[in-house]
This record gives C-alpha cells, structure tokens and sequence, in this order.
C-alpha cells in the first residue's frame, strides 16, 4: 500500500461529508461543550485544522466575532466548498485554507488556539503536524486536539485500529516538548487534549 492510499483509507472522503452532518453529531460531541471547555471567546484566532463542513467552524466564527477569525484549513477542496456555500450570504468571519495539517500554508503566529478535531489519528507525519501548530500559534496559544477514544468502541467513528488512545497522544506531545494542560473525555465518544508550547 502506498503512502497516498494509506492517507486516503483514514481520511473521510468528500462523498461521506453528510456523516458531518448528522443530527446526532451534536449529541455526541455538542459544539458548545467543547468550546466552552477550550475557552474560545470573542477576539480570538482560531486555526480549525481538518474543519470539514464547518460543524465548529461556524460556531467559533460566531463566538469569535468580528474582532476575530476562524482559518478553516482542509486538504479537501469539496469539503471547503461545502463549507464556502454555509458561509454565502453571512457576515461570519472565515477564510477558507487548502492545506494539510503538516503544511497549513498560512502565516507564522497567526493563531490563538490550533483546533484539530477527528483529525490527529488520520496524520501520517504527527511531528510534523505538531511542528506546524507551533508555528501557527501565537505567544501564550494553545493546540487543541479532540479525537476518538480508544475505549469506547464505535460506531460511530473510525474503526478501533485507526484510533490513538488519549494517553498515547499525550505523551507524544510531551515528548515533543509541549506542556499538556489538560486530557480528559469530552461528549460520549471523544478525548480534549489542551497543550502549549513550553
């Protein structure tokens, strides 16, 4: 198996985008929980790496305001065009970024807070992904990482083999010399990991 088809099998291909979509969603992982958890207030950059459809895209660009921004970043230019066609006719502050969590391509210390939702167990090259969200992030900022638990079997979400325990992604971070804040469950099915760069 090649690298590229390795990435594809993990990644949700643009046709599963409506599986973003489920009411049910909201249940397992509410938008308001967890960014009422990471702190997320008007003024702020955030950086919503993998951000889909825009499921906390748009809420985040509502907290936010006008005073601050929400870069959604997606490898996938379906996925962003869903989510330029939410953001027609609205005022909500979002650019829309083609990129890969490894290379985002947006500026050096540009973000408040780097969200990867449901996105770190589909990176092949972590350190470089973690590598990227310093960079990203602005004096005193924080990386967020919200992913599937390993000890909650699904559906939903990917299949058990494809997901990274809480513990296993903490101390990856802490390795990389990050200072992890907090790493607790979040929803039914997922972990929050806050870190900074120390």
């Amino acid at each position: 198996m090649s690298h590229g088809q390795h990435v594809h099998q993990r990644r949700l291909r643009p046709e599963d985008a409506h599986k973003l979509e489920r009411p049910e969603r909201a249940r397992w992982l509410p938008p308001d929980e967890l960014l009422d958890r990471v702190g997320i207030r008007a003024g702020m950059v955030v950086a919503d790496v993998g951000a889909g459809t825009g499921y906390f895209a748009l809420p985040i660009a509502r907290r936010v305001g006008e005073g601050g921004r929400v870069v959604a970043i997606d490898a996938s230019p379906e996925m962003l065009e869903l989510l330029r066609a939410k953001l027609d006719g609205t005022s909500l502050p979002v650019e829309l970024v083609h990129g890969e969590a490894e290379r985002t391509g947006v500026a050096d210390a540009c973000a408040d807070v780097v969200l990867l939702v449901n996105v770190w167990h589909e990176v092949d090259d972590r350190v470089a992904a973690a590598g990227e969200a310093r960079r990203m992030l602005r004096s005193g900022g924080r990386l967020v990482v919200v992913d599937w638990r390993d000890d909650v079997s699904g559906p939903p979400g990917p299949p058990a083999d494809h997901r990274l325990g809480m513990g296993a992604v903490e101390t990856e971070l802490r390795g990389w010399g990050w200072d992890v804040q907090a790493a607790e469950h979040v929803g039914e099915f997922s972990y929050l990991i806050i870190a900074s760069a120390s």
